[in-house]
């Protein structure tokens, strides 16, 4: 369990460094698109018209590359003031509790992301702006997210069952 868990960190890590490219050509695109509005350094050219609708997308990619990889590093908006404050086995199911209800929200919003996207590509949708692109392109990263959030979870409750009988590491503030 131990290996998979290893090999599926390192999947992350690569969805992570891909979520960096984009990052990056959205900087370059964003970039261009600011020096072609204000310098006319090709006629008739100015500005990237596509270029916001791009970035929004880019922006919604790269959150749903990322998600699970920063759940696996602990690196999620945490509110732990309780968990820090009650006894460390109360603490230790306090986390359960949450894991397992993270993991039904991943399971319901995989499930009906999967379904939205696979309606929007029968039905033929279309997003129709600057550009023209099926919607299914848009609503298929969601369900792969949240099937890599589940996963992760599952792994989380993995090491917390073999772990010490207390918060998680992540759950401890500085304060």
């Amino acid at each position: 369990m131990e290996r998979l868990s290893e090999l599926y960190g390192k999947l992350l890590t690569g969805f992570a460094l891909v979520a960096c490219l984009l990052l990056f050509l959205l900087m370059l695109m964003i970039c261009a698109d600011v020096l072609l509005r204000n310098l006319a350094i090709f006629p008739g050219l100015r500005g990237l018209a596509w270029s916001n609708e791009i970035s929004e997308n880019m922006l919604y990619l790269v959150t749903m590359l990322t998600a699970p990889w920063l759940l696996r590093r602990g690196q999620h908006i945490r509110v732990d003031i309780v968990l820090v404050a009650i006894p460390k086995q109360t603490a230790w199911y306090c986390e359960w509790v949450a894991d397992a209800f993270a993991l039904a929200c991943c399971v319901v919003m995989m499930v009906y992301g999967g379904s939205a996207a696979i309606a929007s590509y029968k039905a033929g949708s279309m997003v129709i702006k600057t550009l023209i692109t099926p919607e299914w392109w848009a609503l298929a990263p969601l369900p792969v997210a949240f099937a890599l959030l589940a996963i992760e979870v599952l792994f989380r409750m993995q090491r917390l069952y073999a772990g010490e009988r207390g918060p998680r590491d992540e759950a401890i503030s500085a304060g």
